[in-house]
């Protein structure tokens, strides 16, 4: 018994030691919090459209881009992360998206001499960046706060809304000082892409509770997984849900502030960035909260809805306070965690295939993001909006199936 609290206490103590490597990881998602929104922002679309000679919304394919190299990345990131610890899975995140910030610089500063198309190459390296932080930070951050897993990750979605909450002010500053001919946008990529190789050094010097995967025992890969799994009609669907919710806030979050400037006349809707990330950060805890007391399936039929009806408010009325309060709604519905909540669910309703069909949901999430930006890029502003509606619906239809089958899916994984 004395053994093992001295056991316990040092585990303890040594979790403490760890909590500066916590910051370091969480500031890694910080970072990234503007290096994944600062493509969607209206007033950096002008500025690259301008430079590379395109239209404004052709800028949305480079935030596609970004979602290709998730999807490339995704089925060798995770293992590994499992094979060669969560330190060099991070340092190899950290190192990748400073080269794409720091790319987006020699993009910008190229123009018309090439500059998209290696903008291009750079998101689809940020993206290839951002499954190796998640395959690195999120089980490391588990690891470090061990007693409370689930709070560990949830601070990795704060720091993320943090950003996107103060980028609009940081954005402010540099339009002032870019038009005073100060600096440029440029100042903003570059700062960002050396703060991640200082992130990427403290990674490799500070102590990580890397787990041994060995210890784990050999795990099946996803390819072989598949040869073998059954998949009903319920789980297709959750699969599908992956791909529709992401499609709500990644069109949003991407082109809203374009549909605010051309269809409301708003000259700077940068604010909206605000609103939306004080929705999601808001929604973590309250929808935390819910959760409690509501069954998590019925978010994914809740949330969609709400997000459906704001979608539709905004595109009859157009007018700034709509697109403020759909900021902050979309925020909150769409970005407040309902990816994680569908992924468990996954994990609750296919206990024998829970982590083949959560991989599947994750990379519907990335094809989304991919396809479906790639898509808007060749629209205007106004089509994407009705294109969200219609994604959306499509996800309200899901979720309804999924709830009104959800008594029985509980039985079935029971008797599984």
């Amino acid at each position: 018994m004395m053994i093992n609290q001295t056991q316990k206490l040092r585990r303890t103590l040594m979790n403490k030691k760890y909590l500066p490597s916590a910051l370091i990881l969480y500031l890694n998602y910080f970072i990234h919090g503007v290096g994944c929104s600062i493509l969607g922002q209206a007033v950096i679309k002008e500025a690259l459209a301008a430079s590379w000679g395109v239209q404004v919304m052709a800028i949305t394919a480079i935030s596609a881009a970004l979602g290709l190299g998730r999807l490339i990345a995704l089925p060798f990131a995770g293992p590994l992360s499992d094979k060669l610890g969560r330190r060099i899975s991070t340092a190899i995140g950290s190192g990748s998206y400073a080269i794409y910030l720091i790319g987006l610089v020699l993009a910008f500063n190229a123009g018309t001499h090439g500059g998209y198309q290696i903008a291009y190459i750079c998101a689809i390296i940020g993206g290839i960046a951002n499954s190796f932080l998640d395959t690195g930070i999120y089980p490391a951050v588990s690891e470090i706060i061990y007693k409370a897993p689930g709070v560990a990750t949830m601070g990795i979605k704060f720091f993320i809304a943090i950003a996107q909450m103060l980028l609009p002010f940081v954005l402010g500053m540099t339009v002032a000082t870019t038009a005073a001919g100060l600096t440029s946008y440029n100042t903003l990529f570059f700062g960002c892409g050396i703060i991640y190789i200082v992130l990427l050094v403290l990674v490799m010097l500070f102590p990580l509770p890397d787990t041994d995967a060995k210890a784990e025992g050999k795990k099946e890969g996803l390819i072989a997984s598949l040869k073998h799994t059954h998949f009903s009609v319920e789980s297709i669907a959750m699969i599908i849900i992956g791909f529709t919710c992401t499609g709500t806030f990644q069109l949003w979050l991407n082109c809203a502030q374009n549909f605010a400037k051309e269809n409301v006349g708003w000259a700077d809707p940068s604010v909206m960035q605000s609103y939306y990330s004080a929705g999601t950060m808001i929604a973590l805890i309250v929808t935390a909260l819910l959760t409690r007391k509501i069954k998590d399936v019925r978010f994914i039929l809740v949330y969609p809805v709400i997000c459906l009806a704001t979608m539709g408010v905004v595109l009859v009325g157009q007018t700034k306070p709509l697109m403020i309060a759909g900021a902050f709604i979309i925020g909150w519905a769409g970005a407040g965690g309902l990816l994680q909540i569908v992924t468990s669910v996954c994990n609750m309703l296919f206990p024998k295939i829970k982590g083949t069909v959560t991989a599947l949901v994750m990379i519907a999430s990335s094809l989304c993001n991919y396809t479906i930006l790639t898509a808007a890029s060749k629209m205007q502003p106004s089509q994407v909006m009705v294109m969200n509606i219609v994604l959306t619906a499509i996800g309200v239809v899901l979720g309804l199936f999924v709830n009104l089958r959800y008594t029985k899916m509980v039985e079935l994984s029971k008797e599984d």
